[in-house]
């Protein structure tokens, strides 16, 4: 049976909106480093968070784009103005737990606090509600099977958490490719990382790194492959330190880890001008909703 279709583009229909997102961290809290600087070592570093995102909500608005901003508790709580900004201009302040702790190295207990204070501060910071979470490092997968009732139970809408694909540091490849309905009887929602196909495999294509290091044609092919061929919104992420090729270099840290964090920070910004112009984008609690209701329309069709 064909999927129930939202804003193809044919005939002059409205384009399928696309969900954007900023994961907002600093250079220092980056997954790849947190072997090599510790935590307590993070309030001592140079604070460049500020002045990126800021660069960000300038390119956006030139765009009259809009996203959801992922933001970690512990910036929140240092930067409450920021979050007020982001919020002013019309974008979407929601929670990336509150220290990059990844979901699978706490317990439903600690998980259930991490997420609770966060939303707390952000809410307290912005003056708006919380009902977005993604994950830090994308760290929902098999091995956390309670963390979606959790989210649930404490009053969150959505996730974005999972992404479907075989990745040495994350991943979750038997989870769908898109939107799917993990909390049995809830309306909550999961938003896959985008993810496209060639040659019968799955091939991370939503942001981040594999946006930076591979050529830019790839991710409008990859783009446009889930708009026209799957009819679905793609997910888009990336950080504010991406677009910071000024940033202090972590000697210390492994050379794979090294060449992922830097490779092409200068490019960062060009690609973004192409891509928020190339395509239709907005807040994920946008995507959020529609998906939603697409779900419930599937099932009443298939019912």
């Amino acid at each position: 049976m064909n999927a129930v279709n939202f804003g193809h583009t044919a005939h002059g229909a409205m384009p399928l909106v696309n969900g954007l997102s900023v994961d907002v961290e600093d250079w220092f809290q980056v997954g790849a480093f947190e072997d090599v600087i510790e935590r307590d070592q993070w309030s001592g570093l140079d604070d460049r968070v500020d002045r990126n995102v800021r660069q960000i909500l300038d390119l956006f608005d030139a765009a009259a784009a809009r996203a959801t901003f992922f933001t970690l508790g512990w910036v929140a709580q240092r930067h409450g103005p920021l979050l007020l900004e982001i919020a002013r201009r019309g974008h979407e302040i929601a929670s990336h737990g509150w220290d990059h702790q990844r979901v699978f190295r706490m317990n439903p207990a600690s998980f259930a606090a991490d997420i609770a204070r966060t939303r707390k501060v952000l809410e307290d910071a912005s003056g708006t509600s919380v009902i977005g979470y993604r994950a830090p490092s994308f760290s929902i997968d098999a091995r956390t099977p309670w963390a979606h009732q959790v989210l649930a139970e404490e009053g969150y809408s959505y996730s974005s958490s999972v992404a479907p694909v075989v990745h040495d540091h994350y991943g979750w490849p038997e989870a769908s490719r898109f939107a799917f309905k993990p909390v049995e009887g809830s309306n909550f929602i999961e938003l896959p990382v985008t993810t496209a196909i060639f040659r019968g495999k799955r091939l991370a294509a939503g942001g981040g790194g594999f946006f930076r290091v591979l050529p830019y044609a790839f991710s409008r092919w990859a783009i446009r492959q889930v708009n026209r061929t799957d009819r679905r919104p793609a997910v888009f992420y990336f950080h504010p330190w991406e677009i910071d090729p000024g940033q202090p270099r972590v000697a210390g840290a492994p050379l794979r880890s090294r060449l992922r964090h830097y490779t092409n920070l200068e490019r960062m910004s060009g690609k973004l001008e192409h891509l928020v112009r190339d395509f239709h984008w907005g807040r994920m609690d946008g995507v959020a909703k529609r998906e939603n209701l697409r779900l419930r329309l599937e099932r009443a069709v298939q019912g």
